[in-house]
């Protein structure tokens, strides 16, 4: 039982929204500032998206309170804003566990519960799915709603428009809800913004808002309900009674709402308090481990400003991720030569192409999850051409408590695949300032570069950013019997790996490949004749660097009865949500695991050669054990 319990005796009776329908309308209005008390709890304990979830407390009661859920059908665009739903459809309990191994997700799971019976976590993808729902129930002769919740953020996405298209062509029953909030994680841009905020001007009764005048929704086939205060339950309740008893066709339903709305602290400060660590409700002070090195994102930053200085045709481009990708800093040297296009990646990148055509030098900033929504643009409109659009590649690998609805786990493998491109990962802070320079010498086709998440491995940082050899890796410490090949920030764990294999008397040589496309194909040919064993280790699903290399030697014969190779990769599964590090254990690309992947894939005729190399020289190691238990392969 939640510890709020006592001081919530209402929210205490439900345990799912069924009881919600039994109380009467001021139990309601009730519950709402009980519900807003528990949702504050739950992530100062947490962490996770809180000015979502506080905005939209009296939607969620009102929805639950009037419609058949789960057999009417609830959708959350993104889903960030879930937790308050989360809490009246049984999952109380649980919320402790809220983006923690093991516990429930921040975002709406179709596993997780009836209640989500589409998951989410990237936007704009509401309206698709309802009016799917919405066909679903027809063609089955089954009577049900269907109710999508989507932000003015999400809405500024072409998906979106792709869907009201379509709902408004169809004329199948939909009720979709715009939560207007003038926000997505930061404030909206864009004409669509400055659209609703026109609406939102007019004070007029639900109906009458467009003054006789359609507005864009109403132009696309919907029926335009409001602007309504989408916390005033005494508004909700009635109004969504009346539209779940209006005739059959797509209805529009504009709530406005506040983000962090009840919360003094996240009202003045919507982006700060949009995804927030554990905090103190009293002062709103979040609970921050001291950093022990910068940001790879705020690395990037910096030595992007510092290519910008040197050049004036270097742009920045955003997806309405200015501060996760810090385009932000950027921005404030260089308001005139930053772009925030809103949530909206195919734009972004053809945007980005249009510049690179005019003679421009775009970095488009975009996490690795998010870039693949562009993938057509990327493959038509950059590399078909061949336009130098340098692509920074933000939150690659595993990400952490978002889990794998935001790991960018596929980027190596579907931009490399490309021709024209040069593909780049960081195998530090330092190696990222390089690649920034790189990006920005680099003008005879697209580029890109990726970095993960969190803190940097505290190396010293260059003055100034030199541009590496195109398609040239360097090698870290040099060994005789194994080589590690790595391609991005594994190596630190490659290099311990090196450590523990050292007292079993293998001799390591660590490698930093640099780069996915092209591959040093002289490195790979080198490590690959000169050792016993190869073993390459990337941050990113099969298919992707590995793949590379083991085509490289195919196609040159060089595994025709040759040295043992291995390829480490992210396992051929979504890795549920968990701290990285415990993530990265899961698949296996720990150091501890490289050491077993190599023990274990040493040959026993291969061992004793070692044994006896070692000898030879004089070595006074252990004869290395002949390791063939499963148990004991990492």
């Amino acid at each position: 039982m939640s510890t709020n319990a006592g001081v919530t005796p209402l929210l205490d009776r439900i345990r799912s929204p069924q009881d919600l329908r039994s109380l009467e309308h001021l139990e309601l209005v009730r519950l709402a500032d009980e519900l807003r008390a528990e949702t504050l709890k739950v992530v100062s304990e947490t962490g996770g998206h809180l000015g979502s979830s506080l905005g939209v407390i009296e939607l969620t009661i009102a929805i639950h309170a009037v419609f058949d859920t789960p057999h009417d059908k609830l959708l959350w665009d993104v889903g960030h804003q879930c937790y308050p739903h989360k809490i009246l459809t049984g999952r109380r309990e649980r919320m402790s566990s809220l983006r923690k191994k093991g516990g429930i997700s921040g975002f709406t799971r179709r596993s997780e519960s009836p209640y989500d019976p589409f998951g989410a976590a990237h936007s704009s993808t509401s309206i698709s799915a309802g009016l799917g729902f919405s066909v679903g129930f027809d063609l089955t002769g089954e009577e049900g709603h269907v109710v999508c919740v989507i932000g003015d953020g999400a809405m500024s996405a072409g998906m979106a428009f792709e869907a009201l298209n379509n709902a408004g062509c169809l004329g199948r029953r939909l009720i979709v809800i715009l939560n207007d909030n003038d926000m997505s994680i930061s404030p909206s841009t864009g004409a669509l913004a400055r659209h609703l905020s026109n609406i939102r001007q007019i004070t007029d009764a639900p109906e009458a808002a467009a003054s006789g005048r359609l507005n864009l929704f109403q132009n696309l086939g919907l029926r335009y309900v409001g602007p309504v205060d989408g916390h005033d339950l005494d508004t909700l309740l009635p109004l969504l009674r009346s539209l779940k008893e209006a005739d059959p066709g797509p209805i529009l339903l504009h709530a406005v709402t506040r983000k962090g709305a009840g919360y003094h602290h996240a009202e003045a400060a919507p982006d700060r308090f949009h995804g927030v660590n554990p905090f103190d409700i009293l002062s709103g002070t979040q609970v921050k481990t001291p950093a022990k090195a910068p940001a790879y994102t705020k690395v990037f930053a910096n030595a992007l400003i510092a290519e910008a200085r040197r050049d004036e045709r270097i742009v920045g481009i955003t997806a309405a991720m200015a501060a996760g990708t810090g385009i932000d800093i950027f921005q404030k040297e260089f308001p005139d030569r930053c772009f925030d296009v809103g949530i909206a990646e195919q734009h972004a990148v053809t945007f980005a192409a249009g510049l690179a055509a005019s003679g421009m030098k775009p970095f488009c900033a975009i996490y690795s999850s998010f870039l693949q929504r562009a993938y057509d643009q990327i493959v038509h409109d950059v590399a078909l051409q061949n336009l130098p659009v340098r692509f920074a590649i933000d939150r690659a690998g595993l990400v952490g408590a978002d889990g794998p609805t935001h790991a960018g786990a596929f980027d190596i493998g579907y931009l490399a695949n490309l021709p024209n491109f040069t593909v780049m990962a960081a195998s530090d802070e330092a190696e990222l300032v390089h690649m920034v320079a790189t990006a920005a010498a680099h003008d005879s086709g697209p580029i890109a570069f990726r970095y993960p998440r969190g803190e940097g491995t505290g190396i010293s940082l260059p003055a100034e950013g030199q541009a590496i050899q195109i398609g040239r890796g360097r090698i870290i410490e040099s060994g005789r019997h194994v080589a590690l090949l790595s391609f991005g920030t594994r190596l630190a764990e490659c290099l311990s790996a090196r450590r523990m294999l050292a007292d079993y008397g293998i001799s390591v040589t660590v490698a930093d490949a640099r780069f996915a496309k092209p591959l040093d194909t002289a490195l790979i040919a080198e490590l690959f004749s000169s050792h016993e064993l190869l073993v390459t280790i990337e941050e990113g699903a099969t298919g992707g660097f590995g793949a590379l290399v083991l085509h490289y030697l195919a196609q040159k014969g060089m595994l025709d009865g040759r040295s043992a190779i291995r390829t480490l990769t992210l396992p051929d599964h979504f890795i549920a949500q968990a701290s990285p590090d415990d993530m990265y254990d899961e698949a296996r690309l720990t150091a501890r695991h490289i050491a077993g992947q190599v023990r274990g894939a040493l040959a026993p005729h291969v061992s004793e050669a070692i044994n006896g190399h070692n000898r030879a020289r004089g070595g006074h190691q252990d004869a290395m054990p002949q390791v063939h238990r499963a148990e004991d392969r990492g």
